[in-house]
This record gives C-alpha cells, sequence and structure tokens, in this order.
C-alpha cells in the first residue's frame, strides 16, 4: 500500500482570489503541496429566496474561473457542497491517496461563521489536524483599535476613525505574494477529486443581473468626495461585491483609496467599524444596538412594507431606488439612506424587516455592513443619525437628483395618471416618528 501524500488545504469562504490573499500565502510557504477548497454551505443557501440569486451565480463564476487558472497550473480547485463540519470529516478520514496535515483560512467574523470555524477547529484538533487562521478580510481586526484605556471597542466612528488612520503602517497595506510568485510544484495534483458542481446541482439557476467589474476607474474615484452623492452619476467604485467575496484584496483598494481619495479611504474605514461592531455586539443581529429603541412601537403593516419594496409608494426617490434594487441587486449609497429613513420613520416599519429585505436582494450583501448602516438610519444603532433626524425624500431628491435623471430612469410613470399618490404626508410622518419614538423611549425611563 502507497503512502498517502500530505497536504495542507486552504479553506476559501470570502477571500476568493489567488492573488494577495493571507491564507494562501501562508499555505504556499508552509513547505506541503497546497490544495485550495471552497465549501458550498447548505446553511447558507438554504435560506435563499431566489433560486436565480446572483450571489450564487457569482461564486460560481468566480470559482469556474479560479479553477481554470490552477488547472492551467496542473491543479485543482476542490468544491464540496455540504455543512462544513461534515466536509472536513470526510476528507480527513477519507481513505484516498491524500492525508489532510493542516487546514489554512482567513478570518470570518459574523456569529455564523465563528461558530462554524470553532466547530471545525475542534474536531480537527481531535483528529491530529493543524487549524491556522489569518486577518485578511479588514486592514485591522475588532481587538487592534481600542479605546485609550486600551480595553473597549469604539462605539461612534470618528474617534475610530481617528485611531485608525494614526494606527495604519505601510505595511499593513503591502499584498501578499499569490500563486503566480511560487512555482507550481507547491500545488496538490489530485485534479479530478472534487470538481465544481454546476448551478443546477447546488439547486440553483443562472441570473441575469450583470456583475460590475472588479477594477474600477480611478479617474472616476478622484471625483467620490464631490459626485459621490448624486445617482445619476457613476460616481462610486462599485466594488462591494467584490469586497463581500474576496475577488478583490481590501489591502489593495486601501492603499489605492489612499492615493485616489481620502473620502473613499473613510468608506473603506466604516467598513472596519461595523466590522468590529458586529464582533464585539453580536446582539445587533436581530436587537437594537441602543436597547431603549427596542421599546419603540412600530407599525406592524405588511401592506406598506410590501408597497415600499415594490417601489410604488409614490415618492419617486424612494421608488426609484427599491426598483434599481429589485431590478440590478445594487443601490446607490444616498438612495439606500434615504428609502431607510423613509420605511423606519415615515411609515414607522420596524427596521429589521428593511434589512432582512436588502439582505435577499442586495449583490453586495454584508451583515456587519448592512445591519451598521440600518441602524443608523433607523437611529437605533451606535454611531446612528438620532431618531429626530427625518430624512425628507423630497428635499433629498431635489438637492441630489435636481434634473430627476435618476427618478425618471426608474419611474418612468412619474407625474402620470396611474403613479400613486405619495403615502403619507411628510409633516404628519415627521410629527408622527417624532411622537412615537419619544414615547418609546420614555417608556424605559417609566419602568425603572
Amino acid at each position: 500500500m502507497s503512502a498517502k501524500t500530505k497536504i495542507c488545504l486552504v479553506w476559501l469562504r470570502r477571500d476568493l482570489r489567488l492573488h494577495d490573499n493571507h491564507a494562501l500565502f501562508q499555505a504556499l510557504s508552509s513547505g506541503l503541496p497546497v490544495q485550495p477548497l471552497f465549501i458550498f454551505d447548505p446553511t447558507i443557501l438554504e435560506k435563499l429566496d431566489s433560486k436565480e440569486d446572483a450571489r450564487v451565480a457569482f461564486i460560481h463564476q468566480t470559482l469556474e474561473t479560479m479553477g481554470n487558472t490552477l488547472r492551467d497550473r496542473q491543479s485543482s480547485l476542490w468544491v464540496l457542497h455540504e455543512k462544513p463540519l461534515a466536509a472536513f470529516q470526510r476528507l480527513v478520514e477519507s481513505d484516498g491517496p491524500f492525508q489532510i496535515a493542516a487546514v489554512f483560512t482567513n478570518r470570518d467574523y459574523e456569529p455564523y461563521a465563528r461558530r462554524r470555524d470553532q466547530q471545525v477547529r475542534d474536531y480537527l484538533h481531535e483528529k491530529g489536524v493543524d487549524f491556522f487562521d489569518f486577518q485578511d478580510q479588514t486592514i485591522f481586526e475588532a481587538r487592534q483599535i481600542l479605546t485609550k484605556t486600551g480595553d473597549k471597542p469604539y462605539t461612534v466612528y470618528t474617534p475610530y476613525k481617528r485611531t485608525w488612520l494614526q494606527s495604519l503602517h505601510p505595511s499593513q497595506l503591502t499584498p501578499f505574494r499569490g500563486l503566480s510568485d511560487f512555482e507550481p510544484t507547491r500545488l496538490a495534483t489530485f485534479p479530478d477529486a472534487f470538481p465544481l458542481p454546476n448551478l443546477g446541482e447546488l439547486g440553483f439557476a443562472p441570473s441575469a443581473i450583470p456583475f460590475p467589474d472588479h477594477q474600477p476607474d480611478t479617474r472616476v474615484l478622484c471625483e467620490y468626495d464631490r459626485l459621490r452623492d448624486f445617482p445619476a452619476q457613476a460616481a462610486t467604485s462599485r466594488l462591494g461585491l467584490h469586497l463581500r467575496f474576496g475577488t478583490v484584496s481590501v489591502r489593495e483598494t486601501a492603499a489605492m483609496a489612499q492615493t485616489v481619495n481620502e473620502t473613499f479611504l473613510s468608506q473603506l474605514i466604516w467598513r472596519d467599524f461595523y466590522f468590529q461592531i458586529l464582533f464585539h455586539f453580536p446582539h445587533v443581529v436581530r436587537a437594537s444596538f441602543r436597547p431603549e429603541y427596542d421599546k419603540i412601537d412600530w407599525r406592524d403593516s405588511d401592506a406598506d412594507f410590501q408597497r415600499w419594496c415594490d417601489g410604488q409608494t409614490g415618492v419617486p426617490i424612494v421608488d426609484a431606488g427599491m426598483r434599481e434594487l429589485n431590478q440590478t441587486g445594487y443601490m446607490h449609497n444616498r438612495v439606500r439612506m434615504i428609502v431607510a429613513s423613509f420605511l423606519c420613520k415615515h411609515l414607522l416599519v420596524y427596521w429589521h424587516r428593511g434589512e432582512r429585505y436588502f439582505a435577499q436582494k442586495l449583490l453586495d450583501y454584508d451583515l456587519a455592513l448592512n445591519n451598521g448602516n440600518w441602524q443608523w438610519a433607523a437611529g437605533t444603532g451606535c454611531d446612528a443619525a438620532p431618531y429626530f433626524r427625518v430624512f425628507n425624500p423630497w428635499i433629498q431628491a431635489k438637492k441630489f437628483d435636481p434634473e430627476n435623471r435618476y427618478i425618471k430612469k426608474w419611474v418612468p410613470e412619474m407625474g402620470r395618471p396611474g403613479y400613486p399618490e405619495p403615502m403619507v404626508d411628510h409633516k404628519f410622518a415627521r410629527e408622527r416618528a417624532l411622537n412615537v419614538y419619544k414615547s418609546g423611549l420614555g417608556k424605559l425611563e417609566n419602568n425603572r
């Protein structure tokens, strides 16, 4: 009986690239043959409402490209479709020609991912298999930027940003050597072991939604601070999808931002900020960051919520944003704030319902960022817009879409017979929201 080949696995998750990938670099430097692995987790896939979910199609397309690159180097990408613990049990206990000696991966900070990884780590430890995880998804991790006392996370963005910038060293933006910087012999050669299943085998179908380019126009980003709030302008990076799934490196993106636009860099700092909020305060997934805001008497109106989802509120800038989201999986960031504020404060629908709808639809959905921004809009979060700040959607449209270019693209029937009247008057809605918020916050005081 021939001896098995000892190999190390690189478990890819939110880092779907073969360059500047910390875990891949460490694996390639380990001295053992390296086998890249991706696992389609049914726990995640089963929560997706649409079988034409564009994010699954994007992942599949990306894995196909990565697999082709690896085949050109006489290797392969292993792809499994089962729960991660079961997948590792199968691989470690396999009677095949390989022996798993170590697993390398990049850290994920979401609550489910942390539980999953601990479960896998514990199993591998029992089997004598090393498990190494690395920082790759953020510039600074949750415990690296703390208050001056050194023991508490920041819960306000501005001082967090100040400390983030003071702490940044050029080495943190230096890319790790990638696959092309190593000899092909560093890779394992089991080409047909676990091939990529097709979308149908995963239970999904192709999506018609196009994916944005992973290389933004830096000439456009030079104007980011000046034009980013105007939805009719193509003045944003559109990198959200790629940062979410790691098809671009956050280090390379931050290094570019340093060069082209300080305001764009600030958006990446917000990203780190919300990641550390989710890590330190995981209750935000299902409840308000500030517990007192859970006392608010939200209106439980399915009909109002559905009209908001469908882009039929009679408020053109809101309807334009929701239709853009439903048709493309994307919504301009300024418009995201407007539609979120409208749902929470004009309609008084619980922010979590809107957050979940965005989770279903956004190509660039990221739990930490989506949750943080929704709680900001609702006034319930850590660094939130105060509850008494209620966006006037008509003033927002006049200021940021003065010629109605964005609105007319998505709501061509605006002003014509058949377009609905606004669901609610702004003055009435603002006063109602203030009263309900004040009442909810007062209830907590009265119960003490």
